[in-house]
């Protein structure tokens, strides 16, 4: 008799098609679900695999529009960015899954979903707390947290051999000696050879981005209008193509990001679970909109909300790295964020050349930036007297700070 069906983020690849044919031997009926994403994947023949290893369904889902909407769109509207350089790749990625995983095991009438996420790191946390948030009552297998699991398949040599033993397809090119994750946004690299964080990455491991010293000698120049703080269009100057949907955005400024190596960064970051880990991350395209909405978010907004505004950047990026996309407070910090992108419209000019985005030009129907009010060749309504009340003013506290605890010349 089954113990129930079970829902399945299945990827195709080895950890998962064992998990699929564990989870049957336990008593479980699975469905496999594969969220399309953007990942470099041949959807059929996972298909055909799953079926192969007796998955009662398979759901392969399109999700990059709405990934790129409904969570790219917000991440880039935030400058969402953790501890000053990760773009959040993969973790704007988990609750788009799991959201899909979620509504599949409700319309199927699943009680259980599953994962292969590890037991060290920051994937189980989003994926379940997504679960949770979307289906309360649901019932979490996580494979890599069961003793009978994890005390079984201590590594990739037991797997292979599970796999031999129940006739489940495995790779027939040699495993990288890292492990990657990719999808529309970035692809991420860690664990490995890549555990020692003094060890180089190796010429080969990057697939999303050219070795900046090989890219072109020639730049791309690029115009992104945003509208809203969301990019619209996307026209190259040089050969007049243009862009105008948020999925051909995207994946062109991945190509041309990609072409001219940019977006590449190796951190050490901290995990939500307490752990330090070293990540290679490809950003090509989310790091040329990271630049351009930036400049235009300067350009039209006010200083002292867009000074509230990166605290709750900040605010935003660890809690989607943390795994509370459906929180409460995250929904909160995403509506406020919203309202202050409703003048962070217009158009900015960019040139993309080895590895780097550079600035050129932008222009507002919304801009706070006034030619005449700034420049020094014309006095215009500013009278340059009134800077030095200004001044004073802004001095009586240091002088007060510096006359009751001490000489501002002293030395300790």
């Amino acid at each position: 008799m089954s113990k129930g069906t079970v829902v399945l983020a299945y990827s195709g690849g080895l950890d998962t098609s064992c998990i699929l044919v564990w989870l049957k031997e336990q008593g479980y009926d699975v469905i496999a679900y594969l969220a399309n994403i953007g990942q470099d994947e041949d959807f059929d023949e996972a298909r055909l695999k799953a079926e192969k290893l007796g998955a009662k369904k398979v759901f392969i889902e399109d999700l990059r529009g709405e990934f790129v909407e409904e969570f790219i769109w917000p991440s880039v509207q935030a400058n969402a960015i953790y501890e000053d350089r990760y773009l959040l790749g993969t973790s704007v990625a988990r609750p788009c899954i799991a959201r899909r995983q979620v509504q599949i095991a409700q319309r199927e009438g699943a009680q259980y979903v599953s994962h292969g996420a590890t037991g060290k790191g920051n994937d189980q946390v989003r994926f379940e707390l997504t679960c949770y948030a979307l289906y309360p009552e649901v019932k979490i297998i996580s494979p890599w947290r069961i003793p009978e699991f994890f005390n079984r398949f201590r590594g990739r040599k037991d797997l292979m051999e599970y796999a031999n033993e129940h006739d489940i397809p495995v790779p027939v090119t040699p495993k990288a000696p890292w492990s990657m994750d990719a999808n529309l946004m970035h692809i991420s690299y860690e664990s490995g050879i890549l555990e020692n964080p003094k060890t180089h990455a190796p010429v080969d491991l990057y697939l999303m981005t050219k070795n900046p010293e090989d890219s072109p000698n020639t730049p791309d120049v690029l115009e992104i209008e945003f509208l809203k703080g969301v990019p619209i269009k996307v026209t190259n100057v040089v050969d007049g193509k243009a862009k105008d949907s948020p999925l051909e955005i995207f994946s062109y400024l991945n190509e041309i990001g990609g072409k001219h190596g940019v977006g590449r960064i190796d951190i050490v970051e901290n995990r939500f679970i307490g752990m330090k880990s070293r990540g290679i991350y490809e950003t090509p395209g989310g790091t040329i909109l990271y630049q351009a909405h930036l400049d235009m978010e300067t350009f039209t907004m006010d200083k002292e909300v867009r000074r509230i505004k990166q605290g709750l950047g900040i605010t935003f990026s660890e809690l989607i790295y943390n795994g509370f996309w459906f929180s409460p407070e995250c929904a909160f910090v995403r509506d406020c964020i919203a309202r202050s992108q409703e003048n962070v419209e217009g158009k900015v000019q960019l040139s993309v050349f080895k590895g780097q985005v550079y600035m050129l030009g932008r222009e507002s129907p919304k801009s706070l930036y006034n030619e005449e009010l700034v420049s020094m060749d014309v006095q215009g309504d500013y009278d340059p007297c009134d800077a030095s009340g200004f001044i004073k003013i802004n001095a009586v506290r240091l002088r007060e700070h510096h006359r009751l605890q001490g000489l501002s010349g002293s030395k300790k």
